[in-house]
């Protein structure tokens, strides 16, 4: 298994403001932030992470919120919905706790089997809560008002929207060991074995579709998991050798990063579980601190002074 994707790692999308977006995913959703630190690219913007206790990849979603960065919308080209995994019964309590904290709620939809409650963050990014068919054995992260038995466990799956859907297909299938489990209408369903969690993607085929614009409320990419490096380059060789560009290895603190295109358009990223949230952090601290990579260090109360304070 140690040699195979194992499903998603972490997803990342973009948002408008920090502080709506702190409180959204941590007191609504009720997700623990297990990192606060920047965009390696841009250290005058927070990178967030929130997740389970320990940050386990398939949990993980993670937020550029870039202030005032204006509207974006889904479309062809972009990771377009994020499912998390609830626990039977739980759909109930989620539709009234999202209400009362007036979270726009749609109907419950059916999808291969499995009931999903849709529902957007207050930046527009789709969202659903799915009881899966099979199941998933993750606990939540537990806060006060959100016992065990109702919190997210992590991801599901998430949804591609794409003009053509047979190149990027082939890329699940050929490079990282997916395959098709299902189709219903214009909806193609991919799962890898390699693990029983956060290992579907679906790939939903709009030919007239209008492209995505990636500003606030979409996903910016989504990151497969592999165990270390060693895969992680096996990998990178084998989208060479599809003839797709895969960037470099970049150390991303947490996890080592190699990123590329897919042929619809959506960005891929491959990232390891080493070395992990706690590499800077104790297991208690994860989240509480303002974490910079070594070269920003000497520049921390100019970075500090730029960022929105969090309440």
């Amino acid at each position: 298994m140690s040699n195979q994707i194992l499903g998603l790692h972490h997803i990342t999308a973009i948002s408008n403001n920090a502080q709506r977006n702190y409180d959204f995913y941590t007191r609504v959703l009720g997700l623990r932030l297990v990192k606060k630190t920047v965009n390696f690219d841009d250290p005058g913007t927070y990178h967030f992470y929130y997740g389970n206790e320990e940050g386990t990849p398939g949990t993980i979603l993670t937020f550029f919120p870039w202030e005032g960065i204006g509207q974006g919308y889904p479309g062809t080209g972009l990771a377009t919905e994020i499912s998390y995994s609830v626990s039977p019964g739980s759909l109930e309590f989620w539709e009234e706790r999202l209400k009362k904290f007036e979270v726009p709620v749609k109907e419950k939809i059916e999808r291969f089997g499995a009931t999903h409650l849709p529902f957007a963050d207050p930046d527009g990014l789709a969202l659903t809560l799915v009881v899966p068919t099979q199941t998933d054995p993750r606990k939540g992260w537990e806060t006060i008002d959100i016992h065990s038995e109702d919190a997210t466990k992590g991801f599901c799956q998430v949804t591609l929207t794409l003009r053509r859907m047979e190149k990027t297909a082939k890329v699940l299938t050929d490079i990282f060991g997916y395959r098709l489990l299902s189709q219903e209408a214009n909806r193609y369903r991919f799962i890898t074995d390699a693990i029983s969690t956060a290992n579907i993607i679906d790939l939903l085929e709009e030919p007239d579709g209008e492209s995505g614009l990636n500003w606030a409320g979409t996903n910016h990419h989504i990151a497969f998991r592999v165990k270390n490096e060693s895969t992680q380059m096996a990998f990178r060789e084998r989208i060479l050798e599809n003839g797709l560009l895969p960037t470099h290895k970049i150390d991303r603190d947490y996890f080592y990063s190699v990123y590329f295109r897919e042929p619809g358009g959506v960005l891929f990223e491959i990232a390891t579980d080493n070395p992990g949230f706690t590499v800077d952090e104790s297991l208690a601290e994860l989240g509480t601190n303002l974490k910079l990579p070594d070269e920003f260090e000497p520049d921390r109360k100019m970075i500090e002074e730029a960022l929105s304070k969090l309440k």
